[in-house]
């Protein structure tokens, strides 16, 4: 796990140029791919709406295609939404068409003043990001006292099929293996960084989405739509070997294919929330290692585990 923002000891898992690259070449299209982050943001949107409380001024943080501020549709008085990306192509697309603004922006290196926004929210971006604690600390110098911060991010089980089919293949017809998918961060973990940001009342809880393919090769497809494809530091630099990959459609097929003929694909969606502290009006944080308590129980919802089909 990557240290603070001001450590010199931080450990650069991502390659943050490769990051923007990913996403810059994905926004034209990212429509035809984006139904994993609306259906995130729509979860996203089904927690806030559960706090009685308004947010007019919000920062959308590593906005994509602006699936928040669709799925938001202005609850809880939002009456303007910042667009931020890495990549300016997904900052310009997030705001055609709706006036809101946008800058290109680093999440590890944010250029907003303190107590800018009274919530910051982020979906599914996070897990690209090397210094984590120190963006959320970032974040929240961003909010203005008792201002939230809410998020969702890939958890470390994600695509846990793909990635054993992957490393089979490899192992069979090279007789080595590289890193193919990259490092995410577990739900323990993704909630320690809460407290250790510095937020109060910080709460965690997680989703687990399968989503149904035809084969292997959508799924693939469809992690290169979303700018998801891996940009880790540690991965094999040169072009991957035809044969792996025939190989490793193969052996996801023999591993997860279901009696309809579909395979699946996990995602596990990490929640997190918490609040800029302001001792005025919030309780006392709780102590330190309490940060595992469900976001759906804080918020009364419901923890699901769904099956859902890509929709093109």
């Amino acid at each position: 796990m990557a240290k603070g923002m001001n450590d010199t000891d931080t450990m650069f898992l991502f390659d943050r140029p490769l990051v923007r690259r990913h996403r810059d070449r994905a926004a034209a299209e990212i429509g035809r791919f984006d139904f994993l982050l609306r259906e995130v943001a729509g979860r996203l949107a089904e927690r806030l709406d559960m706090i009685k409380r308004t947010f007019p001024r919000v920062l959308n943080l590593g906005c994509h295609g602006g699936e928040v501020e669709a799925a938001f549709g202005g609850c809880n008085g939002i009456r303007q939404m910042v667009h931020a990306d890495l990549s300016p192509a997904m900052a310009r697309m997030a705001a055609a068409g709706t006036g809101s603004p946008a800058v290109a922006a680093d999440e590890e290196a944010l250029p907003f003043a303190p107590g800018s926004f009274d919530m910051v929210v982020s979906n599914l971006s996070l897990h690209w990001v090397n210094d984590l604690p120190g963006a959320m600390i970032q974040a929240r110098r961003a909010l203005r006292p008792d201002g939230l911060f809410i998020a969702a991010m890939l958890g470390g089980d994600s695509l846990f099929e793909l990635r054993r089919a992957l490393m089979e293949a490899e192992m069979e017809v090279t007789g080595g293996m590289s890193a193919r998918i990259s490092p995410m961060a577990g739900l323990r973990d993704a909630a320690g960084l809460l407290q250790r940001a510095g937020f109060a009342l910080p709460v965690a809880d997680m989703d687990t989405l399968t989503v149904a393919y035809p084969d292997p090769f959508r799924l693939m497809r469809d992690l290169r739509g979303m700018g998801e494809t891996n940009a880790g530091l540690s991965r094999l630099k040169r072009p991957t070997r035809r044969a792996v990959i025939i190989r490793a459609a193969e052996r996801y097929m023999e591993l997860f294919r279901e009696a309809d003929g579909t395979v699946p694909a996990t995602f596990e969606i990490v929640f997190l929330a918490g609040w800029s502290p302001d001792a005025s009006v919030q309780q006392q944080p709780a102590k330190r290692g309490s940060a595992s308590h469900r976001l759906a129980d804080a918020l009364n919802s419901i923890e699901q585990t769904v099956e859902m089909k890509p929709r093109h």
